[in-house]
Order: structure tokens, then sequence, then C-alpha cells
């Protein structure tokens, strides 16, 4: 890589002066340079510092370009770790969007194949059918080898985003931005211990189907192996989510308990109307005694007629503010109605999904493993009917919230480009609405987060009732409201404790604009975790 070229504006010489003079005047003599010596060597000069120029140019482009994909350039000049960072950074990025497109067989195959297949080997157990018992356990190779690629890609993308966040945690020791990392940190840490022994359970059931299609004399040892294994992290799986519902629930009772904003903010209310009508009726006082000076004669009416002119004025004013700051605290207070109700609806769902999925699914997928480990060790290879029913019941509940979960987020990505302007930031131009059939392809696309979506709409909402007067919309919030919009994120897991900051530090992070993404950031995050 070339040195660049450091362009510096100190006087030119006289000598450099005379050239250029003695170069003009040679041109318009039609003689451009006085000797070919020099004429040769300006012109390497030229084709140099065109090369130079060129390359430049291209270099400037490529990382225009590089940066415009969300990476950055790459060249020799970069720091090791940057460059590191950024390969860390790809190939988590293709390994997620590689998992993301398994997702749709990983869910059919566990909601649709494997209860099928253990259908068919209860029945042909049963019915002693040789071929049929070959046949299914086949079937049940295929889809537990689908299932361990879907499932060791994920923990290992999970494992990256936990040692990602977790050094991000670490930069920003406190504020939204640590607890934001640190708790997407224990998320996918969790993820990916839970993926691991995921994938030691499916591994178990490749070797179970494949004993059975080569007819091994310890078939039933690794059934039974399988069975446990399953179980196991179906119970591991169970227990999670009924903590998460748990810190659901106790998230959904603290905004609960925040009450109704009308109420709680009646006597707010009350307060500003009263201050309102006393300004009122001071600005119709201040108008009687500027009619009654018109009226007046003698010297000094001009003086008392422009000092009541001056009165009135500012009487006017005090009614005019009085006026705007009541309707701005009613319509802060129907906001905050708005985004409690959100904040308690996001939970009572969450609670819903974890429940439905994760508690009673994966506790009778467990229940279901069980009771193949326990028919393999006495009747022989799943021949127990009840293995099948509750792997059949255990995979529809799981499959029944895995699809109501993506039909929600295709709506989501459906609405968030055919109506950008609904969720739109206040102040912000909203792109153009697509067509219909190009906002179905993107709703298709599942492998893509809303971006723009009502969640993100909340959060900007309650940012802005907690945030100080410094923060641009945020100035005309009245100190009440204030305080209700700060009792809000503490109840949503967001409070000083939380950020490991104390109550001042924590008040003057909410006022600094520089902070203002990473709180919609941290909010968005904890309007949608328990």
């Amino acid at each position: 890589m070339s040195t660049p070229v450091h362009l510096t504006p100190a006087r030119r010489p006289a000598a450099v002066l005379a050239s250029a003079r003695q170069r003009r005047e040679g041109s318009r003599t039609g003689s451009p340079y006085r000797n070919p010596a020099e004429h040769a060597l300006l012109g390497i000069q030229a084709g140099a510092g065109n090369r130079a120029a060129t390359a430049a140019v291209q270099r400037a482009r490529a990382g225009e370009q590089a940066g415009g994909q969300g990476s950055a350039p790459q060249n020799s000049t970069a720091p090791a770790g940057a460059q590191k960072k950024n390969y860390r950074d790809r190939i988590a990025g293709l390994l997620d969007r590689f998992k993301k497109n398994l997702d749709p067989i990983d869910t059919f195959i566990k909601g649709v194949q494997t209860p099928a297949n253990a259908g068919f080997t209860q029945q042909a157990a049963a019915a002693a059918n040789e071929g049929l018992k070959h046949s299914a356990a086949a079937s049940g190779t295929s889809a537990a080898s689908g299932n361990l690629l879907t499932e060791a890609t994920g923990t290992v993308v999970s494992g990256m985003d936990a040692y990602k966040n977790m050094k991000d945690a670490r930069k920003h020791e406190t504020g939204a931005g640590h607890h934001t990392a640190g708790k997407k940190a224990k998320v996918k840490g969790t993820d990916a211990v839970i993926g691991a022994a995921g994938s030691g359970a499916y591994s178990a059931a490749i070797a179970k189907e494949v004993t059975k299609i080569q007819k091994a004399a310890d078939a039933a040892v690794a059934s039974e192996a399988s069975g446990i294994a399953s179980a196991s992290v179906a119970a591991l799986k169970s227990v999670r989510s009924v903590f998460r519902a748990g810190g659901a629930a106790r998230k959904y009772r603290k905004v609960k308990e925040l009450g109704d904003p009308h109420l709680v903010h009646a006597e707010s209310l009350a307060r500003l109307n009263e201050s309102r009508e006393h300004a009122n009726w001071a600005a119709a006082e201040a108008f009687v005694a500027l009619d009654a000076y018109w009226k007046q004669d003698g010297e000094g009416r001009l003086e008392l007629i422009g000092e009541a002119v001056d009165a009135a004025w500012e009487a006017m004013g005090e009614a005019r503010d009085a006026a705007e700051t009541l309707q701005r605290a009613e319509r802060d207070v129907e906001k905050l109605n708005t985004v409690q109700g959100y904040a308690k609806k996001k939970q009572l769902t969450k609670i819903g999904k974890e429940t439905v999925g994760g508690a009673l699914g994966e506790s009778t997928k467990a229940a279901a493993g069980v009771v193949t480990a326990v028919a393999a060790g006495t009747a022989g290879l799943a021949s127990n009917p009840v293995g099948w029913g509750l792997a059949g019941a255990g995979a529809g509940l799981v499959l029944g919230v895995t699809l109501y979960k993506a039909l929600r987020a295709a709506t989501k990505r459906y609405e968030e480009v055919r109506r950008p302007e609904v969720w739109a930031p206040q102040g912000e131009t909203p792109a153009e609405a697509a067509s219909r059939s190009e906002s179905l392809k993107h709703a298709l696309k599942f492998w893509k987060k809303v971006s723009k979506g009502e969640r993100q709409a909340m959060a900007r909402e309650i940012y802005a009732l907690a945030a100080g007067p410094h923060i641009p919309g945020s100035g005309g919030t009245t100190q009440e409201m204030r305080q209700s919009g700060m009792a809000l994120l503490i109840a949503l897991k967001a409070g000083p404790a939380d950020h490991k900051l104390d109550e001042d530090a924590w008040v003057a992070s909410l006022d600094d604009p520089a902070k203002t993404e990473a709180w919609i950031k941290e909010i968005a995050e904890q309007l949608a975790s328990g």
C-alpha cells in the first residue's frame, strides 16, 4: 500500500512561481514547456499522480461499499483485532442465517415427522412388522440428523453471541448498554448450554435409530439411553420456561401495581386545570383594566394604557402556557396508559407462550422420553403406545406455539413495509410504502427481525415520558409524569440497581442525548423479556 500524500499549505518558493508563470506564458505562445526534458519529466509526474489518484478513489469506493454492507474495509493498515472481530461477526452472521433457514425444516421434523415416526415404531413393534420397523428407523435417523444439524448450528451461534455480549457488558460497565448486553450474554449462554445438551440427545437418537436399522443386539440399550437423554433435555427446557414465565408474571404484577394513570394523575391534572383557570381569570382582569384605561382622560393616560397592554399580553402568554401544559399532561397520561397496557399485554403473552410451549409442551415430551426409556428396558423398543401419545401431544403443543410466533412475526414484517408510517419515529419521514406483493415477500423472510414495529415505538414513548428536559420532545413533560415514566422503567427491570448506578447517575443517563439509542434498545428488550 502506497504512503498517503500529505498536502502542506506552505508558501511556494519563488522558483516554483516563476516556473508556473513561464508555463502559462509558453502555453499562450503555443509551446507548453521550455524543453523536451521538462515535458517528459512533467508527463511522468502527471501519470504517476493520475494513477495514485485513481487508486485512492478505488480504495475509497471500496471502503464505502464495505461500510454500506455493515463491515469495515479490510486493508493492511487495519488493526489485527478489528480484522478478527470483523471475520467473527461475518461468520456469526452467516451461521445465524444458515440456522434460521434450517428452522422451518426443524419445526416440521419436531412437530410432524418425529411423532409420526414414534407412531410407526409403536405399530411395527406391536405387529412385529420388520419392514415397517426398518423404514421408521431410517426416517428417524434422517429426522434426528436434521435436528442435530440445526441444534449444533444454533449452539455455535448462541455461544458466539454470548461471548460478544459478554465483552460488550464489560466494555460499558454500567448503564443501559451494560444491562442489555449482560442480560443477552446470560440468555445466549444458557441457550448454548441447552443446545449442547440437545445436540447430545439428538446424537443418541441417531445411534438408537442406526442400531434398529442394523438390528444390533444392543438396540434396546441405545433406545433406553436416547429416551433418558431426550427426557433430560426436555425437562431442562421445561424448567427454564417455568422460570421465564415466573419472571414475566413478576414483571406484570409490578407494572399493574403502578395503577391506572388516569387515577394516579387525577390530582395533578386537577391542579394544572386550576392553574389554567386562574391564568384565564388573570388575563380577563388584565383586559378589563385595559378597557378602563382606554376610557380615562388626563395626563399619563398613554403611559397607563401601555402598561396595561404589557400586563394583558403577559397574562395572555401565561394563560396560553397553562393551557398547553394541561393539554400536554393529558396527552402524556393517555400515552402512559397505552404503554402500561402494552407492557402488561406483552408479559401475559410471554406467560402464555412459555407455559404452553415450554412448561407443558417440554414436560410432556420429557414424560414421553421417560416412557420410551422404560418401554425399551422392559417391553422392547418403545412398544408402549403411551410414549407415542405423549410425544405427539408434546410436539403438538410446541408446534402450535412455534406456528403462532412465526405467524405473528410474519404479520409484523408485513406491516413494517406495507404501512411504515404507523410506527415511524416522530419527526422522521417514513419510508415509502411497499406494494402488497413486495410486503408479502418481505413477510416471508423469516430470518429478518422487525426493526420498526410496535415494540420499538412503545419503547420510544416510554423513554420520552421518563427522559430529562434536555432530550428533544421531553422538555414539556411534567415532573409528576416523568416520575411515573421512571417508575415504569423500574418495573420493567431497567432501574438504577439493574444498571449498577445510583439514582442520580441513573436519572442523569436518562437526560443524556448520547445515550438515547441505548435506552430505547434497552426498553425494547425489557418489554419482550420476563
